[in-house]
């Protein structure tokens, strides 16, 4: 089954050198100034005064923006590769980053935010490390700090039965599609890039899906109280439609 093939695969393999090198879209995608700027203003706002530390930094597509805003910012990436693509735009005393695992790697210091963008807490593969990479995030705060991350809701619904693929989006050279294993709670996003040629690029990445219940049960374990949940950074209310959400998460100050 091709699932349990690349799920059995190790992040450092998926996120190599080609990764990192075609990861950035600047102005376009992730990167589209509508879709990062909602992003660097809202955590840029919950940071406050205090220092930020992002879980899966990847190329700084989040960071650097944040960083130039005045936040102090600090990475935890596993991918040595992202990290090298990362340098090319900011210097380590810039954006100081610790190669390590974002469920179990320690950063210097405390800090008032902490933050997981772009659906990446389901790069973790089982309950027990996501529930982990929760009380990380907890072992970094100070009292009253947050831990932010954004996900997107799965897509079971559009799954007829005996179905186990869901096309999530599509444009011109490029389809993207999920397919379930709802047994594990598993999915294996595909994004397909292809031109007028023949020939097509394909890029696979395995994840665990997390209800936003499932998730809130995380975070009490790991000590925390939700304070808002939106359907997207610029605050939009969060629905039984809504296709993402964007989670607050806080320590409770008198800890």
């Amino acid at each position: 089954m091709t699932l349990t093939i690349i799920g059995a695969m190790r992040q450092e393999e998926i996120w190599n050198v080609d990764s990192a090198q075609s990861y950035d879209t600047p102005g376009a995608g992730m990167f589209a100034p509508e879709v990062l700027g909602p992003t660097v203003d809202r955590l840029a706002d919950l940071a406050g005064d205090g220092r930020a530390l992002e879980f899966a930094i990847g190329t700084g597509r989040v960071a650097i923006p944040l960083a130039e805003r005045g936040v102090p910012v600090t990475g935890i990436e596993l991918s040595h590769p992202m990290i090298d693509q990362l340098r090319t735009k900011a210097a380590e005393p810039t954006i100081p980053v610790i190669v390590g695992d974002m469920a179990t790697a320690t950063a210097p210091g405390k800090y008032t935010l902490v933050y997981l963008v772009y659906n990446t807490i389901s790069n973790l593969l089982t309950q027990t490390e996501q529930v982990a990479c929760f009380r990380n995030a907890a072992r970094h705060l100070l009292p009253g700090g947050r831990f932010v991350i954004e996900l997107w809701v799965p897509e079971l619904r559009k799954l007829p039965p005996g179905q186990q693929a869901t096309v999530w989006g599509s444009a011109p050279g490029y389809i993207g599609l999920d397919t379930y294993d709802v047994l594990r709670q598993q999915v294996v996003s595909h994004h397909f890039s292809f031109d007028e040629s023949r020939q097509a690029t394909l890029f696979r990445s395995p994840h665990r899906y997390i209800w936003p219940s499932e998730l809130d049960l995380m975070a009490q374990l790991a000590g925390f109280e939700l304070e808002t949940r939106h359907a997207d950074w610029a605050g939009a209310e969060f629905t039984e439609e809504s296709r993402s959400h964007v989670s607050v998460y806080r320590i409770p100050p008198d800890r």
